[in-house]
């Protein structure tokens, strides 16, 4: 059997490019203000993952399945309809601090965001620091 490949892997890429590249000047300045909320809360410095991934810290998980691979810690991704926020999944606080975090979908794994001003920040920044803690708690030894 072949081993699987995650398409999402840590790359070169330079982060302030690839955010100056974003076609919408709106989404542009909101990825700037993203860059500096989760770089700050996070304490890692932002790192492109994949083709259009902003993540910060990484972990290395392993699944009953075997499957296994590393991820950033939490990140997100200006997308052409929204702005993607990767948090952990399996946080059960998650669901408690969203209440609070103003307007928003979600969806697997990521929270969705029209812009930076729909939202508030300091439960954002609440939420970074969660699922770190989350994951460092769920795969100790990074």
């Amino acid at each position: 059997m072949a081993k699987y490949e995650a398409k999402t892997k840590e790359t070169d890429v330079d982060v302030i490019e690839f955010i100056e590249a974003v076609d919408s000047p709106k989404k542009r300045e909101d990825a700037h203000r993203l860059l500096e909320i989760f770089e700050q809360t996070s304490g890692y410095e932002a790192k492109m993952w994949g083709p259009s991934i902003i993540g910060f810290g990484s972990y290395h998980y392993k699944y009953a399945s075997g499957h296994e691979g590393d991820a950033p810690l939490v990140g997100f991704s200006p997308r052409k309809a929204k702005i993607s926020l990767y948090f952990a999944t399996g946080d059960t606080t998650r669901e408690e601090t969203l209440k609070r975090f103003g307007k928003y979908t979600t969806g697997k794994s990521c929270v969705y965001i029209n812009k930076v001003d729909d939202i508030e920040v300091d439960v954002l920044k609440e939420m970074i620091t969660q699922s770190i803690a989350f994951l460092q708690e769920l795969y100790p030894n990074q």
